[in-house]
């Protein structure tokens, strides 16, 4: 497969139409077809429906999609690190969860924009596995995780900061009064939980043998919307702290967990991998910091 087929493919994709997609390509209509044709071919399977109006991908057609997206961004990005030769320039990609403890990494990164202007940052929000898969496939070159992780196959560095696990709730709710929340306090309120802290059982030994009764009516990997349920529907939601929105301040408050729930945050990198030199400058600055 060509990266310019796979562009094509792209482009119809995003428009579902031969017409546009041939006209924002600026190659003629016959051409484009033959060329996504071609492609069909050498896949052996049909990629398209083709409709009256509009075109719908098959099952294939989706997959292809998909990938061509990461193989398309990681050529892109591959060709910007290695253009200039004579300053360290081109794309970093960094893709974490939502967490302030992110400070240390963005005052880094701020600093480095501004000694080499040809740099551009790439970030990336997602859970600990969609990073990984991400920084497996190449098309980002640092993931930053927080909580434990089998880190056996990366390079990494773990910060000294720590994320605190808490409760968002309404700010009238008899347990704001509260300084700290305990498993007790939570028996038969309804639970709004990270997914992924609930698939890796990260509050399992916090609520011991009370797991059983504990009432989750929902779960969610980025937090927004979360808050948004929790001002909707009342229920308590587990989150690290200083993620509460601006705009939800007004009518939620945070608490802490008692006992308290902390998760430690690593920065990793693909073993066996030659980093760009843009990369190599944020590791370098990022050891510099932690070394003080």
């Amino acid at each position: 497969m060509e990266l310019r087929v796979l562009r094509y493919f792209l482009a119809v994709t995003q428009y579902q139409n031969m017409t546009r997609a041939a006209k924002e390509l600026l190659v003629s209509q016959p051409t484009l077809s033959k060329q996504l044709a071609d492609l069909e071919n050498e896949l052996g399977t049909k990629l398209f429906i083709r409709g009256h109006r509009h075109i719908t991908l098959t099952e294939e057609g989706q997959y292809l999609q998909s990938r061509a997206k990461e193989m398309v961004q990681l050529a892109d990005q591959t060709t910007a690190n290695i253009r200039k030769n004579q300053a360290i320039s081109g794309t970093l990609s960094i893709g974490a969860g939502e967490s302030i403890r992110m400070q240390r990494i963005m005052r880094i990164i701020s600093n480095i924009v501004q000694d080499y202007p040809d740099i551009k940052i790439h970030l990336i929000s997602g859970n600990g596995d969609e990073m990984e898969k991400a920084l497996d496939h190449g098309t980002i070159d640092f993931a930053v995780f927080m909580g434990h992780r089998d880190l056996s196959n990366f390079n990494y560095l773990r910060l000294p900061e720590v994320d605190q696990w808490g409760i968002i709730m309404l700010k009238d709710d008899p347990l704001s009064n509260k300084t700290a929340i305990t498993p007790q306090d939570l028996l038969g309120h309804p639970l709004i939980v990270s997914e992924q802290g609930l698939q890796e059982h990260r509050f399992q030994d916090w609520w011991g043998n009370l797991n059983q009764q504990m009432n989750i009516i929902a779960t969610f990997s980025l937090p927004f919307n979360a808050q948004l349920l929790v001002e909707n529907t009342g229920a308590y939601m587990f989150t690290f702290d200083h993620l509460l929105v601006n705009s939800h301040q007004h009518h939620l408050i945070f608490r802490s967990l008692s006992p308290k729930l902390v998760e430690p945050i690593t920065i990793v990198w693909k073993k066996n991998t030659i980093q760009s030199k843009a990369a190599q400058l944020l590791i370098k600055r990022l050891k510099t910091t932690l070394n003080k």
